[in-house]
């Protein structure tokens, strides 16, 4: 793997690109990493991935323990690895042991000699060597390094804990790593400001790649969240990526990238798809979304529409006007509103396609406002039309 920044903001926020020798063309940053489930998309199948746009989707994430039901650590190294396996020889995967979807970690349970996680196979704890087999036979372009990360309510005593842990588990993953693969050092500390400045230290000088930001989207207030980014970032070298789990909202992801954060999760989208929303909010930066939301559109927001709702059973109209996604081109809300209404999986097919495709492109704008030198710009009005709504909201209720 090989990275390199390209462009810079007045602040943090940083544009570059990150080859990976799976892919054939170079992924900008920021980036978004598309969620997977034992390496596939979770609603996309494999023949319609090329309907995304390329190569923006060619990075995916998935998570090691996905795999604790299924076929065995050797038979996927028998098999040739991840890429082998399910036949994405063109696409790069990311391995990291939480994808804020399934897997989730479980600080309670997790001691001294492994993390725990709550699973669809139930609560597992998973040991730096058993980690270490996973990750040896998928083969992942990149992975992350075992963490033990804990809640924004998890006191000093335990966040000192959680460093003192994952140091010792980078440096047992790093002794045991496979040769190819990029290691991304793991950084946790929970809401604690001095425990992530140490953690961030001392992988600051381990033989990794990258870094990996643990520990957000576990209960830390929006107000708190760019204190404890920044002092991360802050004490990291400048020219190696930088990848983050749990920041999700378009305004999360804002309060990421002017970190000098690289790389998102997108289990955003998943949830979005799961609850029958649909991205619309306006991706190009002179544009004003003047869209109608109705009060029977319940969820909606200057965001998302809820195409479960009866306003949309007769709306012959696309998800999003002049939307080049394949279900915007082929399809109707009035169809998706159907489909989810009778409980036919295309729903979260089509709904999937959408909202990646939307999100990558929201991403190019992030990239292409830190190209133009106005990334501060960008986010400060993007923040300011959801206020604006949300204030317009409350008065109409």
């Amino acid at each position: 793997m090989k990275f390199a920044v390209k462009a810079l903001s007045s602040g943090k926020a940083r544009a570059g690109v990150v080859h990976l020798g799976s892919c054939p063309s170079p992924i900008e940053t920021p980036c978004l990493l598309l969620s997977t489930r034992k390496g596939l998309p979770i609603f996309i199948s494999p023949d319609l991935l090329s309907s995304l746009p390329s190569p923006d989707s060619h990075l995916l994430q998935f998570s090691p323990l996905h795999f604790s039901e299924g076929p065995s650590p050797k038979t996927i190294s028998s098999i040739g690895g991840l890429h082998q396996m399910v036949g994405l020889h063109e696409y790069g995967f990311a391995a990291v042991a939480r994808d804020s979807i399934q897997c989730l970690p479980e600080c309670g349970s997790t001691n001294k000699t492994g993390a725990s996680f709550e699973t669809p196979c139930g609560r597992l704890l998973i040991k730096p060597v058993e980690y270490m087999e996973m990750i040896t036979s998928m083969n992942p372009n990149l992975w992350a390094t075992l963490a033990d990360e804990v809640p924004a309510w998890a006191n000093n005593k335990r966040n000192k804990t959680s460093v003192d842990r994952t140091v010792k588990w980078l440096d047992e993953c790093i002794a045991r790593s496979p040769a190819g693969g990029a290691v991304f050092g793991s950084i946790v500390g929970g809401s604690n400001i001095e425990e992530r400045k140490r953690c961030a230290q001392e992988v600051a000088v381990r033989n990794v790649s990258g870094y990996w930001i643990g520990g957000f989207g576990l209960g830390e207030s929006m107000e708190e969240r760019p204190s404890l980014l920044n002092v991360v970032t802050d004490n990291l070298p400048k020219d190696w990526p930088r990848m983050i789990c749990g920041l999700g909202l378009p305004e999360e992801v804002l309060q990421g990238v002017a970190a000098g954060v690289d790389l998102f999760d997108s289990a955003y989208i998943y949830h979005l798809t799961i609850g029958g929303f649909a991205l619309t909010f306006p991706l190009d930066r002179t544009e004003k979304n003047d869209y109608n939301y109705q009060l029977s559109d319940q969820g909606s927001d200057w965001t998302k529409i809820n195409l479960r709702a009866t306003v949309y059973r007769k709306d012959a109209t696309p998800i999003v006007e002049d939307c080049c996604c394949y279900t915007c081109q082929n399809h109707t809300k009035a169809y998706v509103n159907h489909l989810l209404n009778v409980h036919e999986m295309l729903a979260q097919i089509l709904l999937e396609i959408h909202n990646t495709h939307h999100y990558l492109g929201f991403f190019q704008s992030i990239r292409e406002a830190i190209k133009e030198g106005c990334f501060e710009q960008f986010q400060k009005k993007f923040i300011q039309s959801r206020r604006e709504y949300l204030a317009t909201d409350a008065v109409s209720v």
